[in-house]
């Protein structure tokens, strides 16, 4: 348990962001966090870093991260319609609040959390979220992440009630993350608002693990089991070489790297 504890606060530690990329088309900047504090084994980093990759943590490791205030004079200089954060794991850098105000405030921009696994969601000075949950069932969540479920949810809950802007998406893995889990996760956003958009990921195959890519079939499926609770459901269904590029599909992520 202490060996645990030691890892956990050391993990939480290293979170800091260590480059910024802006889309000229969107004018948006987005901040690049390393680490996360979930360990889930169908995490799609493991495509870089490989099956040794170490849970929580997305390899390589940068050779160095950015200060706050080299990441405020960027940001200064190019003053983008909007900051996203994104991970590994972005909610827990120790600086988040602190940048989140100045691009808010100094900046005026939208600020997000492109995504995130909703440890932790501030709601001052953030003005959407996008959560990735993993799943419905409690024993299941906390076998994948090696964190409580209710911490999740019970946050996704609040800053949807602070009247934040905020969707929500989920890897789907036929015999491990099914229809059952993605038919509990539907049923609790409905019963906030049947508006909030949802995304299903079919699994991409990752080095080291056991489950296979879902099938056009299954996709249909669970995004007609998802569309029976919620308005805007959308589903992706990459490639491995698609989600290596993303730029392939979504020119949101055709970006020039500013540091």
């Amino acid at each position: 348990m202490k060996l645990n504890l030691f890892m956990l606060i050391t993990q939480e530690s290293l979170m800091a962001f260590y480059q910024i990329t802006y889309n000229k088309k969107y004018d948006f900047a987005t901040l690049h966090n390393w680490g996360c504090t979930f360990r889930c084994p169908f995490c799609s980093y493991k495509l870089r870093g490989g099956a040794d990759s170490k849970p929580g943590f997305m390899t390589p490791k940068p050779a160095s991260f950015l200060t706050t205030e080299e990441i405020k004079t960027v940001l200064a200089g190019q003053r983008p319609k909007t900051v996203s954060l994104m991970g590994g794991e972005p909610s827990l850098a120790p600086d988040l609040e602190e940048l989140l105000a100045f691009a808010k405030q100094e900046l005026g921009a939208k600020t997000k959390l492109g995504h995130t696994n909703g440890t932790r969601i501030p709601t001052e000075n953030l003005d959407y979220a996008n959560v990735g949950f993993k799943a419905w069932s409690r024993d299941l969540h906390y076998r994948i992440t090696g964190k409580p479920k209710d911490l999740i949810y019970t946050n996704f809950k609040n800053a949807w009630e602070s009247g934040m802007q905020m969707e929500a998406n989920l890897v789907y893995i036929p015999g491990f993350v099914g229809l059952d889990e993605l038919e509990g996760l539907c049923g609790f956003l409905a019963g906030l608002d049947d508006t909030i958009p949802l995304r299903i990921s079919g699994y991409i195959p990752v080095p080291g693990q056991p489950w296979k890519r879902p099938t056009k079939k299954q996709m249909a499926e669970a995004k007609e089991t998802a569309e029976k609770y919620l308005k805007t459901v959308e589903a992706s269904h990459l490639t491995v070489a698609e989600a290596l590029d993303l730029s392939m599909r979504d020119d949101r992520f055709d970006v020039e790297v500013l540091i």
